[in-house]
């Protein structure tokens, strides 16, 4: 037994530097694809060189150095794209070098050999912390700056394969998040400072496979065989305790459908399911629920337990209402069995920023009467 654990030390020795090596490996590729995109954009802007020269330069590296994958028409154009994507971002915090100060430049040096471009070096931003597959799917795909910082960072955290990353920018992820931090804003203030980017008020579940009609068990049963996908959609941190998650209070026992555990915020979180929308009794349970956890199953260092009902829609008001009095930690989420319109995402998040807009305009003009 001794010998064994002292085997998977040294596994975990060789999984460390494999990741270590591999992390090294991104980052000295992402920093060339950026350099590469950098020199091309210039002797474009510069009109030195053209779409057929790009082209040369793709069957030139082809028949001289046929081992050299990645670096077709194509792919030298996406590192174009790359460049010009992010050259005058904030997102690239080092300094600009000499050859971008020159771009700007009137009397901009139109011959540029080797020797003259300089280099500049993005390994320490957070650029090279993402792989090239999934630059590919940001900046091909996002069109606003805020819109692939979230995604960027998305990626570092939750450490997406490109298919993870793809279904949550085809599912609107961005514009959910806003959302949902904007509805939940007016919450009561039990729930932890850090909850944003944590919860969402619309989870897409286009993953399930269910019967037309379903029950609750069908939509509980579905969620747990398609459980890497759930916590895909909810987040990495949430991790899997149970379904059916036994609580007893008196003589009596109780289960609630699903019970997670959140790593960043250190406690428990309940999900109760709903194939209807929304009602005001809905909570009473799941608050009971919670009183449950907190006092027999949370541990002492963590947070109190965070409820979440997932129904099937919701009334706005309805929430507001059942929740103005709520002093449980408990959230009203709403769920969709196919991926969200972007353009009804959108729309829907200008009103919201609207009706904010016009309370912040009301609350001013009491101010100035009370003044």
């Amino acid at each position: 037994m001794i010998v064994e654990q002292q085997f998977t030390v040294i596994v975990s020795m060789i999984k460390t530097a494999q990741g270590n090596a591999y992390r090294a490996v991104n980052t000295e590729l992402i920093n060339l694809y950026w350099n590469i995109g950098a020199y091309i954009h210039i002797h474009v802007e510069n009109a030195k060189w053209g779409d057929k020269t790009v082209a040369e330069l793709a069957k030139f590296i082809k028949n001289n150095n046929p081992d050299l994958k990645g670096f077709d028409r194509r792919g030298l154009y996406r590192m174009k794209q790359f460049y010009q994507t992010y050259h005058n971002s904030s997102i690239v915090s080092t300094a600009m070098t000499q050859f971008q100060k020159n771009e700007n430049q009137e009397n901009t040096i139109v011959s540029m050999t080797l020797t003259q471009f300089e280099m500049q070096d993005i390994k320490t931003t957070i650029l090279a912390k993402v792989g090239w597959s999934n630059h590919l799917a940001i900046f091909g795909k996002c069109k606003k700056e805020e819109e692939r910082k979230f995604y960027l960072s998305l990626c570092i955290k939750e450490n997406y394969t490109f298919k993870e990353l793809e279904r949550q920018i085809n599912s609107s992820l961005f514009e959910r998040m806003l959302i949902s931090n904007q509805a939940f804003s007016t919450l009561p203030a039990v729930l932890p400072a850090n909850f944003e980017n944590i919860f969402k008020e619309t989870y897409v579940l286009d993953f399930l496979n269910l019967p037309a009609p379903y029950s609750e068990k069908d939509l509980q049963k579905e969620l747990v065989k398609q459980m890497k996908h759930f916590i895909a959609e909810l987040g990495k941190d949430f991790l899997f305790v149970g379904e059916e998650y036994g609580v007893q209070v008196g003589n009596k026992d109780y289960r609630l459908d699903l019970l997670f555990y959140h790593r960043e915020l250190h406690c428990l979180v309940a999900i109760e399911l709903k194939i209807t929308d929304f009602e005001p009794e809905h909570l009473s349970k799941l608050n009971f629920y919670l009183e449950a956890l907190d006092r027999d199953v949370k541990k002492a260092h963590e947070n109190p337990s965070i409820g979440i009902l997932l129904c099937k829609g919701k009334d706005e008001e309805v929430v507001e209402y059942a929740l103005s009095r709520n002093i449980s930690p408990t959230l009203i989420s709403q769920y969709t069995l196919a991926l969200p319109n972007k353009e009804v995402l959108q729309n829907k998040l200008h009103e919201i920023y609207e009706l904010f807009e016009s309370r912040n305009i009301s609350e001013d003009q009491l101010k100035k009467k009370e003044e």
